[in-house]
């Protein structure tokens, strides 16, 4: 818990020192958001606000959870490593289709196809390492099997795990981009995922096999670190959203969205937990299926089901607030992730 706790605390002081500065210098280069033509009118106020905040969110949740476990003299486990080169790794494809956007001055960055070689490439390393690196116990970070509460069904051929996990690495991002169209939006459903991976790490040491080998234990093999991971992250975001709340001085970018959708994924599969993610993460399923179902519609009958995708935006041109939409929707996601720690919880109670 000590190791959790130092994480999250100095990974927020490092995020609240560090974006002052950050946001004046990206005002004295000139480094603002493009804002799409087709969006909603009230965004044209948004035009030239600062973007690319997700270099301090990666940053200081690098210091950390490095940082923790340099002040408690403990060494980083595979699991938690892998676990940052993922989000890390995102990043840095985020941070190419930032730059493009502001060198050029458009509210497009990198081609599609240049993105997803960027994605899979960090994807398949992550994906491939999980299944390796076995511990004194056998245990390797993640099994090429699928997982809800915990690993079910038969093993998976390694190729046919990574494509598995790759999806859900692109499907994640991405869904954390769409959903990073309002002040404040995506960084709060972000903070409440973290804060159920960070229950889920902690109570998976407490009741790991390693400890005591029951009929409800847990097999994963870090997970206390997994913890540690999610909170340096955690406190990072809430330093961000110090400033990203509306009306937002910063916007994380697709660094910032892309890093954190990964993390989110590469915390699932390294706890055994990856279709829980649906509810874990579930306003950001909503909002992608919102576009999803958008563009069947349009391409199939020619209409619309929505003013404009994502949902956000729906409410947007309804006329509801920018704050009304954000606060609503964190709510959403905090029952989504109440219901699915629930799930966990019952999950394991002996029956």
């Amino acid at each position: 818990m000590i190791g959790i706790t130092v994480a999250a605390a100095l990974s927020l002081i490092v995020s609240m020192l560090l974006m002052p500065p950050l946001i004046k210098l990206l005002y004295r280069f000139k480094f603002g958001q493009e804002v799409r033509d087709d969006g909603p009118e009230g965004h044209k106020t948004k035009q030239g606000t600062p973007t690319m905040g997700g270099i301090v969110i990666i940053l200081g949740a690098v210091i950390g959870y490095f940082g923790s476990h340099l002040a408690l003299w403990t060494t980083p486990t595979v699991s938690g490593l892998l676990v940052m080169f993922l989000f890390v790794g995102m990043g840095a494809v985020g941070f190419l289709d930032d730059f493009i956007k502001i060198y050029k001055r458009r509210s497009l960055g990198l081609r599609s196809g240049a993105k997803m070689v960027g994605q899979a490439i960090v994807g398949v390393g992550f994906a491939y390492g999980v299944t390796q690196f076995p511990n004194g116990y056998g245990y390797t970070p993640a099994a090429p099997q699928l997982s809800f509460l915990r690993d079910f069904g038969p093993p998976l051929m390694i190729g046919v795990f990574v494509i598995w996990a790759l999806f859900l690495i692109v499907g994640f991002s991405n869904a954390v981009n769409l959903t990073d169209g309002l002040d404040g939006l995506a960084t709060g459903a972000t903070i409440l995922s973290l804060c159920a991976y960070v229950i889920i790490g902690n109570w998976q040491l407490r009741q790991s096999c390693v400890e005591a080998l029951t009929s409800s234990c847990y097999t994963v093999r870090d997970p206390l670190d997994l913890a540690v991971v999610a909170s340096a992250v955690l406190g990072s975001c809430i330093g961000f959203l110090w400033f990203n709340a509306p009306p937002a001085k910063i916007f994380m970018g697709d660094t910032g969205s892309l890093a954190l959708g990964g993390l989110i994924v590469g915390l699932a599969i390294t706890t055994r937990t990856q279709l829980l993610l649906l509810l874990i993460g579930g306003l950001f399923v909503i909002i992608t299926m919102s576009v999803m179902i958008q563009i069947t519609s349009f391409r199939l009958t020619g209409k619309r089901v929505f003013r404009m995708a994502p949902l956000q935006h729906h409410f947007e041109l309804k006329g509801w607030a920018e704050t009304t939409i954000v606060i609503r929707f964190w709510i959403i996601q905090g029952l989504f992730v109440a219901v699915a720690i629930g799930l966990f919880y019952l999950e394991w109670m002996p029956s």
